[in-house]
């Protein structure tokens, strides 16, 4: 329940300065016991929007797709959300669904079994898919129809600017009896029945109260994105509220839209660095450590014992190998280094690219999509799953949560235990014949693939999106550190003595031994994590390598498809 609060808090602050919602018919949806909540969908926000209507909790039934992410998944579970398979009935679902009405709670369902508008949708006279009704027959509560419009019209960028406040309209209708004294199968043919009426008499309720144009009525979410890409003059609606789309450069949006998910994503991350605490301590343990590695070299370092299991993992096809990693931590799980290989035609040979994926990663699908590119492209590929990272996260922990914390010491081992198992897998790969090499890195992979730099050279290309490269900045002006940065100082540990590592961990400070020219560092416009001055910074210290801009925050899928567009155009 906490958490479910805390959600709604966030989506509301979300949508407070975007939307304005008009309710009918609140009376009906606050009411006690379980009942089910049947609406239309005709865009992704709708259950964030009629749950901000609802007083109540409700447990969202959703589509099985999104809890395949880990993270979202997560997020999903914690707020009592439960999947359900759109193509078939699932039984595990309808239990689900049906333990909660019994129990009283509020389930929300989209009949439609997807987003529809047009002749698709239930509004237009489509017909019902009747798992609304067994579902309300069997647990024998009432069905409650609702009808939500203008959603659809926040696929536009340009709805979001701040204070334009897209209006959005909900109307809740009567409950509608399970009808108990029917048999089974005429009490569900009439749910669906009076279910359709009632969506339909919602519909036309809503375009008389409020006037609504063809513009406020469903459209498709591709039509919505596309129809404000030219800009248009305002047109004053019925109601008061403004139409079409406001003369703005799409530059401004872009930074508005990046602005606000780099805040939300640092928002988090500064949460969940709270579960770390040094409690004042860790400024005598910081000197010892920075001590012991303050005159070493990076190559010393980096330094990566031989691993003769690696080339035998090597094996025709998709190999994946698992080896003990050189470094060993206090978590059993992340000292076995694992990596996928995925090879092409031409063989093991042929050059490898070197994928390294960002801090807290959702999926390992889009770099599997990535490797297949690259095969196809005469490349072999390989992904690492970083410390902390996929199958080396200790139980009980997120997804890399423990990658970066304030706890300096085992950031710094976790960069250095990356960097090393890289050098293992190309010592492997070179004994098997590859020669070449390349590195498609993403934000802490881009730190990582930077430091590996420090100490190899047989690079073909090194593309690094977003890059942590000033350690300074990360620590101490990143917004993502605010709570890194308040421990740290309770602690002592002042920004000189974390200085003395810089030589090793921040690459900002350091050469790099591989030729600078195949280095291409790419940066977001708008990102506030690793600002665009600091990748600009390095890639001047660095002479001879590449700069990319991306019109993106930190956070967005633009930047690899230009990265992968402009080393193709290079000829890599």
């Amino acid at each position: 329940m906490a958490s479910y609060r805390v959600g709604k808090l966030l989506v509301k602050l979300l949508f407070a300065c975007v939307a304005r919602t008009r309710v009918l018919g609140h009376e009906n949806v606050n009411r006690a016991g379980g009942f089910l909540l049947a609406a239309n969908h005709i865009s992704h926000f709708d259950p964030f929007l009629i749950s901000l209507a609802v007083r109540r909790k409700i447990d969202w039934m959703t589509m099985a797709e999104f809890f395949r992410p880990r993270v979202l998944g997560f997020l999903l579970r914690a707020i009592d959300a439960f999947s359900a398979e759109r193509d078939r009935a699932d039984l595990k679902t309808i239990r689900t669904a049906i333990e909660r009405l019994k129990s009283g709670h509020v389930v929300g369902l989209f009949p439609e079994g997807g987003i529809r508008d047009g002749t698709r949708s239930l509004l237009e006279g489509a017909p019902l898919r009747p798992g609304a009704s067994t579902l309300a027959q069997i647990a024998g509560v009432p069905v409650l129809p609702c009808v939500i419009l203008g959603s659809d019209r926040l696929y536009s960028k340009r709805q979001w600017l701040p204070f334009r406040r897209t209006p959005i309209w909900i109307a809740f209708g009567n409950p509608i009896s399970h009808f108990p004294e029917l048999q089974k199968t005429h009490a569900r043919e009439r749910i669906e029945s009076e279910l359709a009426a009632a969506f339909k008499n919602l519909y036309a309720e809503l375009r008389e109260k409020f006037r609504l144009t063809t513009d406020d009525l469903p459209h498709p979410p591709r039509e919505r994105m596309r129809r404000c890409r030219a800009s248009a003059p305002l047109a004053a609606h019925p109601n008061g509220n403004r139409t079409g789309c406001p003369t703005i450069s799409s530059a401004r949006l872009q930074r508005l839209a990046s602005g606000t998910i780099d805040s939300l994503i640092c928002g988090s991350l500064n949460l969940l660095h709270t579960r770390h605490r040094l409690n004042g301590r860790g400024r005598e343990e910081m000197e010892r450590y920075v001590a012991e590695c303050e005159g070493l070299t990076p190559q010393e370092y980096y330094a990566a014992p031989y691993e003769p299991n690696l080339a035998k993992a090597l094996v025709n096809g998709h190999a994946t190998m698992a080896w003990n990693s050189p470094i060993r931590t206090h978590f059993a799980a992340n000292n076995i280094a694992h990596a996928e290989f995925f090879q092409c035609a031409q063989g093991i040979r042929a050059p490898t690219v070197l994928l390294l994926h960002a801090l807290m990663s959702t999926s390992r699908a889009g770099h599997r999509r990535c490797a297949e590119r690259f095969n196809e492209l005469g490349w072999n590929a390989c992904f690492l799953h970083l410390p902390y990272h996929f199958s080396r996260v200790p139980r009980g922990y997120w997804n890399g949560e423990l990658a970066i914390t304030c706890d300096l010491i085992r950031n710094a081992e976790g960069l250095r235990q990356g960097v090393m198992e890289l050098r293992q897998l190309m010592s492997a790969l070179r004994e098997r014949g590859c020669r070449e090499f390349g590195v498609l890195a993403t934000s802490y992979g881009g730190w990582i693939g930077a430091l590996l730099t420090l100490v190899e050279s047989d690079f073909r290309f090194v593309a690094l999106m977003s890059p942590i490269t000033n350690v300074e900045h990360a620590i101490w002006q990143s917004p993502a550190a605010r709570r890194i940065r308040r421990e740290l100082l309770q602690a002592n540990i002042e920004p000189s003595l974390v200085a003395r590592h810089f030589h090793l961990s921040s690459p900002l400070h350091t050469q790099p031994l591989c030729d600078p020219a195949c280095v291409l560092f790419v940066t977001g416009e708008f990102d506030s994590i690793a600002p665009a001055g600091e990748i600009e910074a390095i890639q001047q210290k660095w002479r001879g390598s590449e700069l990319l801009r991306v019109q993106q925050g930190h956070f967005g899928h633009r930047m690899m498809r230009e990265t992968i567009a402009r080393l193709k155009q290079r000829g890599l």
